[in-house]
């Protein structure tokens, strides 16, 4: 009505730089040698050599688009991400930088787009990694020059433009965001709300249900919506209201804007995670946005087939790790009543040869950016119950340092998140008592290989020693989940003696560790790692990629699947009783 957006997907131009030269060179006014590009997606599966599909360093991305005479007072273009940085330009004139490969990067190019004509942009990226980036890694040169990227993580580097790209126009005056909290009174509910504009002028917010009937409005930037008999947003059962905010400049509207919301509350009680009240138990998966040819790319096709696959199991929970997922996915996840614990690329901290990463990592600046754009890009999706700081860190060996560093972290989210969520931070196979970073969480969330990477093989002494850990959880009174815990197997592979890459294997490494869990009153949760087959860099404990998927990559079942939708479907949702 009174903003639009017009998307730019589709074939771009694109062009490697391995000599950096084209800053210098001028490429911001356009590509001398490009090549088609799709847009969203990965670059690297589409090229048949090495080099291309391996390649580490500058690239360059260009668009022409077409700006309407009638385009608002400005202009924007958005970027989903840009993986891992980028520096935009339109029509020549830089509009944009930024750091980080999984949030969004928008460019206002009011001063420089001409309107009822054709404009360019040309995008220079970039996908080393190093210790100051989130997710960290370096990279090797090899014995040809060439630059080989080395992460200090357990994924392929997929990069590029892997998310939509839109051309939004805005009035003059407008909405630019909003929060919303929830409190529950018996069967009424309070949707207290803050709007953000640019410009002066009146605003007005109104929450239609489901059949767009009003049930409660109110005036002002700042105010709470009182809402009757309320229908709460239930995991697995998700019931959307709609949020209707106006701008208004003498009377006359300016602005709109309208999203979906869920009246939902999450609180830490003892050792339950509660949901509206009730503990729930979070049954589901480890992900990687991972599919074959497109990558890292958001596809609809893909995502639909997937959340399919995670009803199908009965799951109603992921993390999106190791990074913030499209927000499409977000947006599917509130449809479906599919809970997500929300993680930062904060992956790969680790320490080597006795090396404290909290002193010699230059990240601790951009990691607290990182959480505070999340935190703004999702706070008001009913589905995020739990923010995750970052994924496996070392934790051990320099206690102080790494609880200094994460716990400061652990409070910046929650004084930016308007809903207050629960905080934590998932820790690797480590020294547990050692470690006071894990114990300090809301929820303890632990990634636990025994029988895989230790113990590897003997399922006897993995649940031993799974069990003398659990017996520490036990006397922190804290919520603990297993974020992490899987066995590769190949699809097809089959032994009458279970042994370790074979499907069987895979089920009966989860039935012993399960029958562990489930004798836990203080356990909340398990994740399994992997969703689905996904790739890696090539290594001689991997074999065309990580296989721990209880899906292939192509999201056909394994063994383990199966053994899932059986176990998740006696497993109820709420107030699960051992």
């Amino acid at each position: 009505r009174y903003r639009m957006a017009l998307s730019l997907d589709g074939m771009w131009q694109f062009q490697f730089d391995p000599k950096s030269c084209g800053l210098s060179e001028n490429w911001k006014d356009g590509l001398p040698s490009p090549i088609s590009m799709p847009v969203p997606a990965s670059f690297s599966d589409f090229f048949t050599s090495g080099p291309d599909r391996d390649y580490c360093g500058d690239f360059w991305y260009q668009k022409d688009f077409f700006v309407p005479e009638t385009a608002q007072s400005k202009v924007q273009l958005r970027f989903g991400s840009i993986t891992h940085r980028a520096i935009v330009f339109c029509n020549g004139v830089e509009v944009a930088r930024h750091e980080g490969g999984f949030l969004p990067v928008v460019a206002d190019v009011t001063d420089v787009v001409r309107c009822g004509a054709v404009n360019r942009v040309c995008i220079w990226v970039n996908n080393d990694l190093n210790e100051s980036t989130l997710p960290c890694g370096t990279h090797n040169v090899l014995s040809s020059g060439r630059k080989i990227v080395k992460p200090y993580f357990d994924f392929f580097n997929y990069s590029g433009i892997q998310r939509s790209v839109y051309l939004v126009m805005l009035p003059a005056e407008s909405i630019q965001d909003y929060e919303v909290s929830y409190t529950l009174d018996g069967a009424d509910a309070q949707v207290d709300y803050k709007v953000f504009c640019e410009g002066a002028g009146e605003i007005s917010v109104q929450l239609l249900d489901a059949e767009n009937k009003l049930v409660a409005e109110a005036n002002g930037a700042e105010g709470a919506l009182c809402v009757q008999n309320a229908h709460l947003w239930q995991v697995r059962n998700a019931y959307l209201y709609t949020i209707v905010i106006v701008l208004k400049k003498d009377g006359l509207p300016v602005d709109e804007y309208r999203e979906r919301i869920g009246i939902r509350t999450v609180e830490i009680r003892g050792t339950k995670i509660l949901i509206n009240g009730k503990s729930v138990y979070l049954k589901g998966f480890g992900k990687h946005e991972d599919f074959d040819i497109l990558g890292r790319g958001f596809n609809w096709a893909v995502a639909k087939r997937d959340f399919e696959c995670m009803k199908w199991t009965d799951a109603n929970c992921f993390r999106t790790s190791h990074y913030p997922y499209a927000e499409e996915m977000y947006r599917l996840c509130d449809r479906e009543g599919i809970v997500i614990i929300d993680e930062v690329p904060a992956v790969g901290i680790g320490a080597g040869a006795g090396i404290n990463p909290y002193e010699t990592f230059p990240i601790r600046e951009h990691h607290e950016q990182v959480i505070k754009d999340m935190i703004a890009r999702d706070k008001n999706h009913p589905c995020v119950v739990m923010w995750s700081l970052g994924n496996e860190p070392d934790t051990e060996n320099f206690p102080e340092s790494a609880y200094e560093y994460w716990h400061s972290l652990y409070e910046l989210a929650h004084e930016t998140d308007p809903s207050d969520r629960p905080v934590t931070l998932v820790c690797c196979q480590n020294n547990y008592e050692k470690d006071i970073v894990t114990r300090s969480m809301d929820v303890v969330c632990i990634n636990r290989y025994y029988g895989w990477y230790n113990l590897s093989g003997d399922l006897d002494a993995a649940c031993y020693g799974l069990n003398l850990e659990l017996d520490f959880w036990e006397k922190q009174n804290k919520p603990v989940m297993i974020t992490e815990y899987g066995a590769d197997a190949v699809a097809g592979i089959h032994e009458c003696v279970p042994e370790m890459f074979s499907e069987e294997f895979q089920v009966e490494f989860y039935k012993r560790q399960n029958a562990q869990f489930d004798k836990r009153k203080f356990f909340i949760g398990e994740h399994v790692w992997n969703f689905a087959d996904f790739a890696t860099v090539q290594g001689c404990m991997r074999v065309d990629g990580n296989k721990k998927g209880l899906f292939t990559r192509e999201r056909r079942p394994k063994m383990a699947a199966h053994y899932f939708r059986e176990r998740w479907g006696e497993v109820p949702d709420f107030g699960y009783k051992r």
